[in-house]
């Protein structure tokens, strides 16, 4: 990762809301708009890498029969595992602590431009690699990301590293964020 396991735990040390996910409209709004851009409407076991505190996790987890979120910071994790008692959350570093299982949902929102080029590349051979026949859901911030890389680029890289197989389609386009798509067996 290019952003230090100390920034992401700065971030939540006084809150384990730092981005206001809960009463934000905006927020909502968006985590709505990430639901709607699913392909199916079932899914036997969905993965979001980067779960933070569980908001976007109780839009998704019912559209899932089990639902696995990874977050490197404790707190966020257990916060997670309180906003949506039914998943299990895990507490891991990406690309490297990506978990076991037999996942057709992926969703990595808001998340890529943490990453640096290698680790975003690593991540996406492994999910290809891991995870073929996986739905994959990218929500992408399009203002100023604070980090090295901006989320378009992050965004790129990753979905140059999953490969023509498993090509991102844009499906949503919004105020400050965009939704792109990998849904197997229909051309995205």
């Amino acid at each position: 990762m290019s952003v230090s396991a100390d920034h992401l735990a700065q971030l939540y040390a006084a809150t384990d809301d730092p981005w206001n996910f809960r009463n934000s409209p905006y927020e909502q709004a968006k985590f709505a708009a990430t639901r709607a851009a699913l392909g199916r409407a079932r899914y036997r076991h969905g993965l979001e890498l980067g779960c933070g505190n569980g908001a976007l996790a109780r839009h998704l987890a019912p559209q899932c029969a089990a639902y696995t979120g990874v977050d490197a910071v404790a707190r966020a994790v257990r916060a997670a595992q309180q906003a949506v008692p039914e998943g299990h959350f895990v507490q891991g570093w990406l690309p490297d602590d990506l978990p076991d299982g037999a996942f057709d949902l992926i969703v990595l929102s808001e998340i890529l431009y943490f990453l640096d080029p290698p680790g975003l590349t690593g991540l996406g051979q492994q999910i290809s690699t891991r995870w073929p026949d996986a739905e994959i859901l990218c929500v992408t911030w399009l203002g100023d990301t604070g980090h090295d890389l901006q989320g378009p680029t992050a965004l790129a890289i990753f979905a140059r590293a999953l490969g023509p197989a498993l090509a991102l389609r844009p499906v949503t386009q919004a105020e400050g964020y965009r939704i792109d798509r990998h849904l197997p067996g229909a051309g995205s």
